[in-house]
C-alpha cells in the first residue's frame, strides 16, 4: 500500500455510510436513547406538579435541544464538539436540584425561571472553564463521585414512590387504587428485569421503552389513560426561548448547578476515553477540551430554550460498541431525527399519556441503577482509609437527613434553605469539602496507595517473620506455587518496600523453566475468566480481573466470544498453557485478541518469558494490596508535582 493511498484513508469515525443504512443506525441511536431522554422532563414535571401542556413543552424542548447539542458534539465546530459518535441527553445527575430549586422558589411555573437561570450560568461556566478542567478533576475522585452519584440515585427513588401511589390525575391513591397502581409499577418493572435477563444487545438497551410501552398499552385497553391530549395537541410547534418567561438568577441556585456541572464533567470525560477505546481514537486534552465546550454551550442553549443540562449518554457508547459503526454521522443522523420529533408535539403529547405508576416502575428502575454505578465507583477509591469513610459517611448521613426530614430546611436562614433542601445538594457539599480538608489542605497523612487489608504490613513487621510466615503471608501472589515466595525470603532484610517487589521479581524471574511453567498452569485462562458465568474466583483471579470492567466483558457479543476462545485455544494448543494477562484500566477487548494471535506466533522460550511477566504483573497488584506504602518512589513523585501546582 502506498503512503498516499494510507494518507486518504478515512478514519472509520469519519466514514458516511449510505443514506438507508444512515436513516436505520441514527433511528436505532434514537430509539436506545428515547426512554432516558424524556424521562427526565416527565419526573421534573411531576414533581414540580405542571401541568399536560406544561409537560408536552418540556418534553418537545428536550427532545429539540438533544438533537441540536448531538449534532454540536458529533459534527463540531471550531474548538467546540469531540467529533466522535456520542449522543447528547439531559443528565440525571441534574434531576434532584432542579427539582429542589424548582419548589425552593415556589413550584409549578413559577419555580421555573429560577431553574433556567441557574442552568445558563452553569453550562457558560462549563463552556469557558473547559480548557482548564483537567487541573480540577483531582478534586473529584472516585471517592466524591462515586458519593455524589450513590446520593442523587437514592434520593430520587423518593420521586419514582411518589410516582406509584399517585393516579394519572396527580392525586394520591387510595385502598384499590393503590394496589393498582402498585401492579402497574411492578408491572413494569417486571418488564424491565426480564428482558435484561432474557435478551442482549440492542434488546438489553431499549428495555425501559419496551417497559413504558407495554405498561402504557395495558393501562389503555384497561381504560386506566387515554390519549385524548394527542389529537388536541398539534403537529407542529417549535419550542420558543424562555417560554416559561425570563430567567432569574440566585446564588445558592447557581452554586447548586454548578457541581451538577462539575460531576457531569467528570461523567463525560469517562465517556470519552471510553468512545475513543471503541472507536480507535487516541484521546488528548484537546478532545476533552472540545467534549466540555458542548457540553457547557448544549447547557446554555437548553436554558434558553426551556430544557436542561446536557452530557454524553453511556448507554449509546455502548451500542456503537455493540453494532461496530463507528461513524460519528449516524449520531449526528440521530440529532436530526430528535430534531424533527422536538417540533412535533403530539409526539411529546404521546410520552405525556404514560400513566404515572409505569412511569414510576420504571424510574425505579434507572434511579437504582444510577445508585449501582456509584456504588461501583466507590469501589474504585481505597474504603479502608478511614479519611474516606468519613467522607462517604458523613456525606450520605446528610443526605438522607434533608431528605428523609425535609422540614429541617425551615430551621436555616432563607438564602441556605437551597441547599438544606436537596439531599444531592447537601451531600455534594459535603463531600467536596471533606475531600479538600482530608486530602489537600494541611499536611498530609497516611499512605499514599490504596491497600486491600485492613492492617497493611510495614517493613519491620515483614522483616521480623520467620520464613513458614513470610510464606503464609504472601502466599496469595503466587497460587500454588512457594517457590519464589521462599527465594525472595532468602533476600532478607530488606532495606525498603521497593527492595522487597525487586525481591519478588527477581526470584520469578530466576526460576527454572520448569518451575515456571508450574506456575504459569496454576492461572486461569483469559477466555475462561471472562467468560464464566459463575467463576468463584479465587485470590489470583481476583487480582487478574482488577480492571476487567474496562473490557465490557458482559457485553460481548458472539463475534467477541468467539475470536476470544479461538485465540485462547490457538495459545493452549501451541504451548500447553492457559493463555495469563495481566488487565489494565486501558485495556481493550480487541487488544486482548490482538496480543494474543501474536504471542501464539512466538517462540516457547519466548513466550514463556512474556507469561511470567503476566504474572509478575499480576503478582505486583496484590503487593500493592498486602505492604503498607508499597510505592514510595511514586509516593515521592506525587506529592512533588503536587507541591508545584
Amino acid at each position: 500500500m502506498s503512503a498516499a493511498t494510507v494518507e486518504r484513508r478515512v478514519h472509520p469515525v469519519d466514514q458516511v455510510p449510505p443514506a438507508p443504512k444512515l436513516a436505520v443506525l441514527g433511528l436505532q441511536h434514537v430509539l436506545a436513547f428515547y426512554a432516558g431522554a424524556v424521562i427526565v422532563p416527565i419526573v421534573i414535571a411531576g414533581a414540580l406538579d405542571l401541568s399536560t401542556q406544561d409537560l408536552i413543552h418540556l418534553i418537545n424542548a428536550d427532545l429539540f435541544t438533544c438533537g441540536i447539542a448531538t449534532i454540536i458534539q458529533s459534527v463540531g465546530f471550531w474548538k467546540v464538539g469531540v467529533r466522535l459518535p456520542l449522543i447528547q441527553g439531559v443528565t440525571f445527575t441534574a434531576v434532584s436540584p432542579i427539582i429542589a430549586i424548582g419548589l425552593a422558589a415556589g413550584g409549578g411555573r413559577e419555580g421555573l425561571p429560577e431553574i433556567y437561570g441557574s442552568i445558563i450560568v452553569a453550562g457558560l461556566a462549563t463552556f469557558f472553564i473547559a480548557p482548564y478542567f483537567s487541573k480540577l478533576i483531582r478534586f473529584f475522585p472516585p471517592v466524591v463521585t462515586g458519593t455524589l452519584l450513590t446520593v442523587m440515585g437514592s434520593t430520587l427513588i423518593g420521586v419514582s414512590a411518589g410516582d406509584i401511589v399517585r393516579g394519572a390525575s396527580g392525586d394520591v391513591a387510595s385502598g384499590g387504587e393503590l394496589t393498582r397502581n402498585l401492579a402497574y409499577a411492578l408491572a413494569t418493572l417486571g418488564v424491565i428485569v426480564l428482558m435484561q435477563r432474557f435478551f442482549k444487545g440492542f434488546m438489553a438497551t431499549i428495555a425501559v421503552l419496551m417497559g413504558l410501552v407495554l405498561g402504557t398499552l395495558v393501562a389503555v385497553l384497561l381504560g386506566d389513560t387515554s390519549f385524548t391530549q394527542v389529537g388536541d395537541a398539534s403537529w407542529v410547534g417549535v419550542t420558543t426561548p424562555f417560554w416559561f418567561g425570563m430567567p432569574k438568577f440566585t446564588f445558592a441556585a447557581i452554586v447548586s448547578m454548578l457541581i451538577v456541572m462539575a460531576i457531569t464533567a467528570v461523567e463525560t470525560t469517562g465517556d470519552v476515553f471510553a468512545t475513543g477505546e471503541v472507536v480507535g481514537k487516541r484521546i488528548t486534552p484537546k478532545h476533552i477540551a472540545g467534549a466540555l465546550r458542548a457540553d457547557g454551550l448544549s447547557t446554555a442553549i437548553g436554558g434558553v430554550l426551556n430544557s436542561f443540562p446536557y452530557t454524553c449518554f453511556a448507554q449509546n457508547v455502548g451500542l456503537v460498541r455493540l453494532t461496530r459503526v463507528k461513524s460519528r454521522w449516524v449520531v449526528a443522523m440521530a440529532g436530526v431525527f430528535m430534531i424533527i420529533l422536538g417540533i412535533l408535539p403530539k409526539a411529546g403529547a404521546i410520552v405525556a399519556a404514560i400513566p404515572a405508576p409505569v412511569l414510576g416502575g420504571a424510574s425505579l428502575a434507572m434511579f437504582a441503577n444510577v445508585a449501582f454505578v456509584g456504588i461501583q465507583t466507590l469501589g474504585k477509591a481505597d474504603l479502608h482509609d478511614n479519611r474516606n469513610q468519613v467522607i462517604v459517611s458523613t456525606s450520605v448521613a446528610l443526605a438522607m437527613l434533608v431528605t428523609l426530614q425535609p422540614g429541617i430546611a425551615e430551621a436555616v436562614p432563607g438564602w441556605a434553605q437551597i441547599f438544606f433542601g436537596s439531599g444531592v445538594t447537601i451531600g455534594a457539599i459535603a463531600a467536596i469539602i471533606l475531600n479538600l480538608l482530608f486530602f489537600h489542605v494541611g499536611a498530609r497523612k497516611g499512605p499514599d496507595v490504596a491497600t486491600a487489608g485492613a492492617d497493611p504490613l510495614n517493613l519491620a513487621q515483614i522483616n521480623a517473620m520467620d520464613e513458614e510466615r513470610f510464606v503464609e503471608t504472601f502466599e496469595g501472589l503466587y497460587p500454588g506455587e512457594s517457590w519464589p515466595i521462599r527465594a525472595a525470603y532468602r533476600s532478607r532484610p530488606f532495606a525498603s518496600s521497593a527492595d522487597l517487589r525487586a525481591a519478588f521479581q527477581n526470584a520469578l524471574m530466576g526460576g527454572s523453566p520448569e518451575q515456571q511453567r508450574a506456575l504459569v498452569g496454576q492461572y486461569r485462562d483469559i477466555a475462561d475468566l471472562l467468560l464464566d458465568e459463575d467463576p468463584g474466583h479465587t485470590p489470583a483471579d481476583i487480582a487478574a480481573l482488577t480492571e476487567t470492567g474496562s473490557l465490557a466483558a458482559d457485553r460481548m457479543d458472539d463475534h467477541d466470544r468467539e475470536s476470544l476462545l479461538a485465540v485462547a485455544a490457538a495459545y493452549q494448543e501451541k504451548f500447553s498453557l492457559p493463555l495469563v494477562v495481566a488487565l489494565g484500566a486501558t485495556t481493550t477487548l480487541d487488544a486482548v485478541i490482538e496480543q494474543g494471535w501474536l504471542r501464539v506466533e512466538a517462540s516457547p522460550e519466548r513466550e514463556l518469558h512474556k507469561a511470567i511477566g503476566e504474572v509478575a504483573n499480576i503478582a505486583d497488584r496484590r503487593f500493592d494490596a498486602l505492604v503498607a506504602d508499597a510505592n514510595p518512589i511514586r509516593s515521592a513523585w506525587a506529592r512533588k508535582f503536587e507541591a508545584l501546582n
